[in-house]
């Protein structure tokens, strides 16, 4: 496959966990492929960076958030958090787990530009 880049957008946390979870699955099996990787979470998505938060969330049939979380970001995913989403839900920058970037719709922009694909969740 071509070196290519995909962006994913997520907005969903942990209200429901199969779409927690499927971009994590799309992201990791996309890395699997040679596609570089960048993640953009918003909404209430924001709160699975929060250290402890992703392993909370389970979802039938796939694997654990937790585990494809650290898989995505072990494999050089790049993720980025929504600074507006994470200010309105009172996150503080060492509330989060290591490696995550914070971004605002400049940043949102860019990716979106950049990439060759852009899936949202």
């Amino acid at each position: 496959m071509e070196s290519s880049k995909l962006l994913i957008i997520s907005t969903i946390g942990q209200e429901n966990h199969e779409k927690a979870t499927l971009p994590f699955v799309l992201a990791t099996a996309s890395q699997s492929l040679d596609v570089e990787v960048v993640m953009f979470l918003q909404s209430s998505a924001v709160v699975l960076a929060k250290k402890g938060e992703a392993e909370k969330v389970r979802a039938e049939g796939f694997a654990p958030l937790g585990e494809l979380f650290d898989t995505f970001m072990d494999m050089g995913g790049k993720l980025y958090l929504c600074s507006p989403c994470i200010k309105e839900r009172d996150i503080a920058p060492g509330d989060l787990v290591d490696g995550v970037q914070i971004g605002a719709a400049g940043t949102l922009v860019h990716e979106v530009m950049s990439a060759d694909s852009v899936v949202t969740y």
